[in-house]
C-alpha cells in the first residue's frame, strides 16, 4: 500500500546479493574533518582501517605517515574551518589528497614566500615519498572555492623501500 499522499507503491520484495569485500580496486574515500589539532590523528586512524580492510596493511607505514604530514600542513595553513581528504588506490598506486582553504597569493613574492613555507613544512612528506619512489606536489585548487591542493603518490611495488628504511622488513 503506498505511502499516505504518495502515488509510488512500495517496492517489491527483492533479495539483495551479499557485497563484495573491498578490495584494492575499491578502495575510494573521502572525509571532510575539521582543520582542528585532532583531524590528523583521526586521519591517521581512517587511513589505518581503511587500508587494512582493502588488503593493503603493507602501504600502512608509509600512507599514514603521508596523510598525517598532509594533514597537519592543511590544518596549519588553512584559514576556513574544515579540510577535505581523499584516498584513492588506482593503476597499482595510492593517492591522497588534501585540500585546504589557503588561497594562492596573487603577489609573486608573497606566494613564493608561502610555497617556501609549505616546502619546509612538508620535509618529512618529501622523504617519505621519495623512499618509497613516489611523486607530491601542491597547487591551486580547481574546485570550487578554491584553496590549495596538495598531494601524494605511493606506487605499490617500492613501498618495501619504506618499510626497509624504517628498519622494518617488507612483509
Amino acid at each position: 500500500m503506498p505511502a499516505p499522499g504518495t502515488t509510488c507503491s512500495p517496492p517489491p520484495h527483492t533479495v539483495t546479493a551479499t557485497p563484495a569485500p573491498p578490495t584494492p580496486e575499491t578502495l575510494a574515500y573521502s572525509l571532510t574533518l575539521p582543520a582542528a589539532l585532532q583531524s590528523p590523528a583521526i586521519a591517521r586512524a581512517a587511513t589505518r582501517t581503511i587500508l587494512g580492510a582493502h588488503g593493503l596493511g603493507d602501504l600502512t607505514d608509509a600512507a599514514v605517515q603521508v596523510v598525517s604530514e598532509l594533514a597537519s600542513c592543511a590544518c596549519r595553513f588553512t584559514p576556513t574551518a574544515e579540510i577535505y581528504v581523499s584516498l584513492r588506490y588506482r593503476d597499482s598506486t595510492l593517492r591522497v589528497i588534501l585540500y585546504d582553504g589557503h588561497p594562492r597569493h596573487t603577489n609573486p613574492r608573497l606566494a613564493a614566500a608561502c610555497d617556501t613555507h609549505r616546502r619546509a613544512a612538508l620535509r618529512v612528506l618529501a622523504c617519505v615519498v621519495r623512499a618509497c619512489g613516489g611523486d607530491w606536489g601542491f597547487g591551486d585548487a580547481r574546485e570550487p572555492g578554491g584553496g590549495t591542493r596538495m598531494w601524494a603518490a605511493l606506487p605499490h611495488q617500492s613501498t618495501g623501500a619504506y618499510l626497509g628504511m624504517a628498519g622494518v622488513p617488507p612483509h
